[in-house]
């Protein structure tokens, strides 16, 4: 045992300087006679490598030679997980945390498996179990109050997420995420003050969360804090002339909600600028109570409203094929306020369409 100390010490200073290829070359092919601790390192720098079968190789062969090594049960388990074997994969965190129960990350990498079978309060249980261990991280944390949420339970989530604010440094991304929940659920709260606090701080710590701003300007349209919204407006503009917005930002975004009797209203701006074409500017999606688009108002610029004299957007209505076009008119820089009573005056049919267009029938 004693002359093969050496060897131990030397795997473990190689895999210690990130050597993972050096460990493989010099000694995965001479394994044969080597003590569990060595099979263990080798095993862990395929880990590394991200060779998944060759790890799960070396670390069934450590265990067979020493089966009270916690870290070969974690890695084998860790293994498994990447490889899609969840319930293998808990089956070995199960057999480490017996040999070390206070391992955090055990505890935590568990509740992953738990979470990916979408086993959700097995999850809550192991995380919660994480956080009670020393040298906790905030991932525990963070997935107890994403699951919180995802079983509807928003006020746990929300108290969960103000404890990743807590637990989590401020430039982790888990913090990051913290933030944008805990600004998202202080919004559907009406609670527009944290809201606001949530989403200026991670703004402040990160300038190119791009959500962040179109929600921190529903905050300010919330309050009818228009002037507020408008350097976040700005912002939003300047990131799509640069390219830099994708997803459901990629074109336009939400500025204002609303509910009109049972219907949830969204209202988006498009980033459409001055064309010779007609655009759409603004629209006010009309939401059923499954989230489904009944119908929409919207502005659009119009050449020849202009040609006329007129005002640049008209203010119409589509549903499926219908069309209509409504006698008001706003120009760049008209008050919001004005333009959310007129379509609420469409919602309620206190104002007719002067032109129309439905498909013919067939």
């Amino acid at each position: 045992m004693m002359a093969q100390q050496p060897i131990v010490d030397e795997l473990k200073l190689l895999y210690d300087a990130q050597q993972y290829d050096k460990i493989i070359n010099k000694y995965a092919e001479k394994s044969k006679d080597y003590s569990a601790k060595e099979l263990y390192y080798i095993g862990l720098a395929y880990y590394m490598k991200e060779n998944d079968e060759k790890s799960l190789k070396f670390m069934n062969a450590s265990i067979e030679k020493d089966d009270k090594d916690p870290a070969a049960f974690f890695t084998k388990g860790s293994t498994l997980y990447y490889m899609g074997k969840h319930e293998d994969a808990i089956k070995c965190f199960k057999s480490a945390i017996a040999l070390e129960s206070n391992n955090a990350n055990t505890y935590s990498s568990m509740g992953d498996a738990y979470y990916a079978l979408k086993q959700l309060k097995e999850a809550q249980e192991a995380y919660t179990l994480a956080c009670a261990q020393p040298n906790v991280g905030c991932r525990p944390y963070s997935m107890i109050a994403q699951i919180h949420s995802e079983l509807k339970d928003n006020e746990s989530s929300l108290k969960g997420y103000y404890k990743v604010l807590e637990i989590c440094e401020k430039s982790s991304d888990s913090y990051f995420n913290a933030l944008y929940n805990i600004g998202m659920f202080e919004y559907a709260k009406e609670n527009m003050a944290a809201s606001e606090k949530a989403f200026t701080e991670l703004l402040e710590l990160d300038p190119e969360d791009y959500r962040a701003y179109s929600k921190l300007i529903q905050v300010y349209y919330f309050q009818k804090e228009y002037k507020k919204a408008l350097p976040y407006k700005e912002k939003l503009y300047t990131a799509y002339k640069a390219g830099k917005l994708s997803g459901n930002l990629k074109s336009m975004f939400c500025f204002d909600q609303f509910k009109w009797k049972d219907k949830q209203i969204q209202v988006h701006e498009r980033f459409a600028e001055d064309t010779t074409d007609i655009y759409v500017k603004h629209i006010f999606y009309v939401l059923n109570e499954k989230g489904e688009i009944e119908f929409k108002i919207q502005t659009e610029y119009s050449p020849v409203s202009i040609e006329l004299g007129g005002a640049k957007y008209l203010l119409c209505k589509s549903q499926g094929s219908a069309h209509a076009t409504y006698n008001y008119g706003f120009n760049d820089g008209f008050d919001y306020g004005d333009l959310k009573a007129t379509v609420i005056k469409v919602l309620n049919d206190e104002i007719k369409p002067t032109a129309s267009s439905k498909p013919s029938a067939k």
